[in-house]
């Protein structure tokens, strides 16, 4: 049993190697690495395995999904990636988005997650209100990322990305880091959740959820004890939200 993936062929293949290479550098030089992760997620995370609508398929770069409240500010992310889509015309937005944000956790020095290719684009946005919202607690979470089919493990080990980047005021309502080296992909958003509130950082709601679940607090507490464990689950729970409704499962 496994996923059946399309066969893209050999200049589709090579065209994904030199993109990546190209992204390395363009998200180094930007320090944009945790707005195109969110970008990654925001497009991916909407998925609905129910209705099988939504998902990884480059829907994200409409205006009428960039609108969405929980996207403010992704459309800097999507105009920050234009010049290098723009060297690789063969790659679909969604294959692409996709590769972008498995490069934005490897030049941050998290794991690297394994990347397949063959997601078509498609044209229709998903309706909103489908992605987590940072003011509510555990059952919100579940029933967030159930839509999705992840599980308790893929929602904590995924949450772990908020060592990356910061909060926005006038782009979710919020303002700070989670992390005191927020450009740094680590562990350290579950070592600052067990040590407590700190003056500078952030804790919204849905991180004290994760400390306040027991089902989620174990693993809190493993992932902060254990950061090649957290890597090992972080990589698994971003391959599986990166393939959300995409090739079919033989």
């Amino acid at each position: 049993m496994g996923k059946s993936y399309p066969d893209v062929g050999e200049e589709y293949a090579r065209a994904v190697v030199k993109c990546k290479r190209k992204l390395r550098g363009h998200i180094a030089e930007k320090h944009c690495a945790p707005l195109i992760l969110r970008l990654a997620w925001h497009s991916a995370g909407t998925f609905d395995w129910k209705t099988k609508t939504g998902g990884p398929f480059g829907t994200i770069r409409h205006p009428d999904e960039l609108s969405h409240g929980a996207n403010n500010g992704l459309d800097i992310a999507v105009r920050l990636l234009e010049p290098i889509k723009e060297k690789f015309p063969i790659l679909s937005f969604a294959d692409f988005y996709q590769l972008a944000g498995i490069v934005a956790v490897e030049i941050t020095g998290g794991p690297e997650i394994p990347f397949h290719l063959g997601r078509p684009d498609k044209k229709e946005p998903p309706p909103e209100g489908r992605l987590p919202d940072a003011t509510k607690g555990a059952d919100h979470l579940r029933d967030v990322f159930g839509h999705m089919g992840l599980s308790d493990r893929d929602i904590v080990a995924l949450s772990g990305g908020h060592t990356l980047g910061r909060c926005h005021k006038e782009r979710s309502g919020f303002e700070g880091a989670w992390t005191t080296n927020p450009l740094i992909f680590d562990n350290s958003y579950f070592k600052e959740l067990l040590s407590g509130e700190k003056e500078g950082l952030i804790q919204l709601p849905s991180d004290k959820a994760l400390l306040q679940d027991p089902a989620f607090r174990p693993l809190v507490e493993k992932y902060a004890a254990d950061e090649d464990v957290f890597f090992e689950d972080y990589a698994e729970a971003h391959l599986k939200l990166s393939e959300l409704g995409f090739a079919d499962v033989e």
